[in-house]
């Protein structure tokens, strides 16, 4: 519930804020994560160059960050899928500020965006 709740409030900000602009960059710094064992990994994912981890395939489409400096924060819509079973688990916009806020929901894994990347 308190999930639904910041998902509409998060939708709402634009409209009660100033619109910002951003640009788009070509590549996203993500993290991963395995649970099970503790394995950690930075990966850069280029925009429409799937990179596979275990069983996820991750798929970058966009990846976007405000102009200026007036805040590190990215934007990037993910996909994720388990190419073994060709299903997907995750596809969305994900926060690097806020994390919790959309990620992927995984029993063993867990991967969140840390920055854009220019190429």
């Amino acid at each position: 519930m308190l999930r639904h709740f910041l998902a509409i409030l998060f939708c709402l900000m634009p409209a009660l804020s100033v619109a910002q602009q951003a640009r788009e960059n070509g590549a996203a710094e993500l993290r991963w994560l395995d649970r099970t064992t503790g394995a950690l990994q930075n990966i850069v994912v280029v925009q429409e160059v799937p990179v596979k981890l275990g069983p996820l395939e991750i798929h970058v489409n966009s990846c976007r960050s405000p102009l200026g400096d007036v805040s590190p924060d990215a934007f990037a819509f993910v996909q994720i899928s388990d190419w073994r079973r060709d299903e997907t688990l995750f596809e969305g916009w994900m926060v690097a500020s806020s994390p919790a806020l959309s990620a992927l929901e995984h029993p063993r894994y867990d991967v969140w965006v840390l920055r854009c990347k220019t190429l």
